[in-house]
């Protein structure tokens, strides 16, 4: 986020007591990054006007409960693993819906199948996988045994904080990018491009995901750190700094 002083602020300035913001005062526009340090360490060559938050996180309502049915299939086994791709669209829905099964049959785990906006094609899935349309994440990624995602900004940060391991499968934009640094940090196997996906390879990153003790840790490692930061609250104090200068 970008944000620059205009005479619109410095009407609300004096509105609120302030003096007018001088033209030129605060130099560059400052900028606000809601990821962490964590994630992606704050180069050393970065002005001191650019501030890497933390991640701004919104999450469920405290009277929020989850269905009835969702609750009963993860108490009726072990954590199961979570897979959804998010806003992605696939142009074989079906195809790639056979496929996660497949892939989640060989690893020999349970799971919830995230169908998101293009909707999963609604084949007739086995009793240990569990389908859901919208589940808060800061509530299932904490119950899941891995997390596989498309490595959206958000959905990486939510699995991230959650501490545990993501099995990425990466289709465009910033996505790679994500992918690797979950690659990187230990958290989750090298990356699957959506091109290359199939249910063995989808198989076989499960498998690591959830058996790799040295991943595991990592990823509850990282979880800790992250739930430690306020993004919101550190954004809202850079704001309110530049606002009272």
């Amino acid at each position: 986020m970008r944000i620059c002083f205009d005479p619109l602020i410095s009407r609300a300035r004096r509105a609120e007591g302030l003096r007018a913001q001088r033209s030129g005062q605060f130099g560059d526009c400052p900028i606000l990054y809601g990821f962490s340090p964590a994630v992606v360490p704050t180069p050393t060559d970065w002005p001191a006007f650019v501030h890497p938050t933390g991640y701004w996180f919104l999450d469920a309502p405290r009277d929020w409960r989850p269905p009835v049915a969702l609750s009963a299939f993860l108490a009726a086994g072990p954590p199961p693993v979570y897979v959804g791709f998010g806003s992605m669209r696939n142009r074989q829905p079906q195809v790639v819906t056979a496929l996660v099964v497949e892939a989640l049959e060989r690893a020999g785990q349970r799971g919830v199948l995230h169908s998101g906006w293009d909707g999963l094609a609604e084949l007739r899935l086995p009793e240990t996988i569990f389908p859901v349309d919208s589940i808060p994440h800061d509530w299932l990624f904490p119950r899941m045994a891995a997390i596989v995602h498309h490595g959206g900004a958000g959905t990486t940060a939510a699995a991230l904080r959650a501490g545990r391991p993501a099995v990425v499968v990466p289709f465009f934009a910033d996505q790679p990018f994500w992918a690797r640094r979950v690659y990187e940090l230990g958290v989750g196997p090298y990356p699957l491009p959506r091109a290359r996906l199939t249910a063995a390879r989808l198989a076989d990153a499960i498998t690591a995901a959830v058996y790799d003790p040295t991943m595991l840790e990592r990823a509850v490692a990282l979880g800790e750190r992250l739930r430690a930061e306020d993004g919101v609250s550190e954004a809202v104090r850079v704001l309110m700094r530049y606002w009272k200068a």
